[in-house]
């Protein structure tokens, strides 16, 4: 039986790598909403951060 909790980003193993296309798209989107800036090079680990704070602050993570 393979159990597969959720992990802290700063325990991925790709987590230094860039941000995926999705995560770029998707924080573009949350950062118009919520009118902050999106640092261009992100490593995936930040980008999941980032997203989990903005849908916080938009309320699209409810």
């Amino acid at each position: 039986m393979s159990e597969n909790p959720e992990k802290d980003p700063e325990d991925w193993t790709t987590g230094e790598e860039p941000m995926t296309g999705p995560q770029r798209s998707y924080l573009h989107t949350l950062a118009q909403e919520a009118q902050v800036e999106v640092p261009e090079n992100l490593s995936k680990a930040d980008a999941s951060k980032l997203i989990d704070e903005l849908q916080q602050k938009t309320g699209r993570g409810a």
